[in-house]
């Protein structure tokens, strides 16, 4: 038995290589994790809000599920209760910034930050984890704040010893937090069809589905007390494992 641990721990490098060989990537950054395996990773970032933390944690109780969050350093000095019950709960934290900065303009035509104020913003990002146990080591996974990047984020995040990844296009999970006057407004029944409709299509598998962990008031309509629970459940079904980050790497 103990030959059989030891040949498994000496794989674990080579299985996680060819995993990530099955990865889609983009700009520099994993937006989908292994293709050939059933595995999900439900995503949750946390930057202004948080009204949704209680339903979804209890949710991925009853559901005995983890998820991976991704704070920004405001979130955890404000919200430092929240930080507590995900890390004794077992889920995965890692950072999304410290103060949640636009790296540069939606048109992509400049950097909005220099190379020294990215790492400044990821070392004070650093700081505000580290009391909880969370290091780059042990949580290197980190999601940009808006979900925007590029190349140049990329290799930066790279050079500190980061692994930048996002959410997967397509499945509009993402859009949880339009109100109904934004053009890109999807209400929480057609994200959960848009997800299961693409499901049938292609599959989920290595889809990174990322939510928000609250929302502006306006957005009444909230995913994560209406159909977070359903959608995990309906996944399940279909043969969907939710992948544990903490102990399942992408």
């Amino acid at each position: 038995m103990k030959r059989l641990c030891l040949v498994f721990f000496l794989l674990l490098p080579a299985l996680a290589a060819l995993a990530q060989r099955h990865a889609v990537w983009s700009r520099g950054g994993m937006v989908r994790s292994d293709t050939t395996a059933k595995r999900i990773t439900l995503i949750f970032t946390g930057a202004h809000h948080a009204d949704g933390a209680d339903a979804i944690l209890k949710t991925l109780r009853q559901e005995r599920v983890k998820g991976a969050f991704f704070l920004t350093g405001h979130f955890v000095e404000n919200y430092p209760h929240i930080v507590r019950r995900l890390v004794r709960q077992g889920h995965y934290v890692g950072s999304h910034s410290y103060g949640h900065l636009l790296y540069f303009p939606w048109d992509g035509s400049r950097m909005n930050v220099t190379r020294e104020e990215f790492e400044q913003d990821i070392r004070k990002s650093d700081s505000a984890l580290e009391p909880y146990g969370i290091t780059i080591e042990k949580a290197p996974y980190f999601v940009p704040p808006y979900e925007h990047y590029n190349d140049t984020v990329s290799a930066w995040a790279a050079d500190m010893g980061l692994k930048l990844i996002n959410f997967t296009p397509g499945s509009t999970s993402n859009a949880d937090y339009t109100t109904p006057q934004m053009k890109n407004y999807r209400s929480s029944q057609t994200i959960y069809e848009n997800i299961l409709s693409l499901e049938q299509r292609e599959g989920l598998n290595g889809h990174l589905l990322l939510f928000h962990i609250g929302t502006v008031e306006a957005r009444t309509d909230k995913f994560y007390r209406s159909h977070l629970k359903m959608l995990i459940r309906e996944l399940k079904r279909r043969g969907y494992k939710i992948n544990n980050l903490k102990k399942h790497t992408l």
